[in-house]
């Protein structure tokens, strides 16, 4: 007859305790932000970032900030990457420092604009 040691199974706490740890450093890596006066949605190559308006509002997104500057009408200027743009809504997107830019809408209160690597650069 053979002994074989069998080493312990984790104890649930244990297995949900690294459960947990692993799905938040997953979602830290894929949202990679943090903002001012702005929400965003993150993926791995693409954000939409929603900007209130009418205050300072920034967020920090795939390793570079995005800043709105000013909206008048349907026209908003946006910082990305260091780089000022002068979007409107359905306007081809705008490129800033290999990101390609997009105003997705505006109203009175909010700016939604999508920025995503550019895979040509």
């Amino acid at each position: 007859m053979t002994n074989r040691r069998v080493s312990p199974s984790p104890t649930p706490l244990r297995r949900a305790a690294g459960l947990f740890a692993g799905l938040a450093l997953g979602v830290a890596l894929l949202a990679g932000c943090s903002s001012e006066n702005a929400s965003t949605d993150c993926g791995l190559d693409a954000c939409t970032v929603t900007f209130d308006r009418g205050v300072e509002a920034s967020a920090t997104i795939l390793g570079v900030e995005a800043k709105l500057v000013g909206a008048e009408g349907d026209q908003v200027t946006v910082e990305v990457a260091g780089e000022q743009l002068s979007l409107t809504v359905g306007q081809q997107a705008a490129q800033a420092g290999g990101f390609s830019v997009t105003l997705d809408s505006v109203t009175d209160q909010q700016v939604v604009v999508r920025v995503a690597r550019d895979p040509n650069s």
